[in-house]
């Protein structure tokens, strides 16, 4: 559990992930916010990807991928490229 709450930030302990403010991309009506946090002197590339449902509520999903870039600005580029990949493949089931 510990782990978990190092990864996502939970806890409200100080010492968790510094994550950096990435871009936000719309993709075939999904909402894709790139997400980056500093790990080992690298960014990871981690996002969320978020849509309304027809209740009006928010659906997200959070996804990490292993890749790390050396800059914040490079891994939020790939982070919007790796979720509309998502999205393409999944669709309406990445919520089911």
């Amino acid at each position: 559990m510990s782990f978990l709450k190092k990864l996502f930030g939970l806890g409200g302990e100080s010492g968790g992930p510094e994550i950096a403010a990435g871009p936000t991309a719309e993709h075939k009506g999904f909402t894709i916010r790139a997400t980056p946090y500093k790990e080992g002197g690298q960014y990871q590339l981690c996002g969320v990807i978020e849509k309304a449902a027809p209740d009006g509520t928010m659906r997200s999903h959070r996804f990490v991928r292993a890749d790390r870039f050396p800059d914040a600005q490079t891994a939020g580029e790939m982070a919007l490229i790796k979720g509309r990949q998502i999205i393409d493949y999944e669709g309406e089931r990445l919520f089911a």
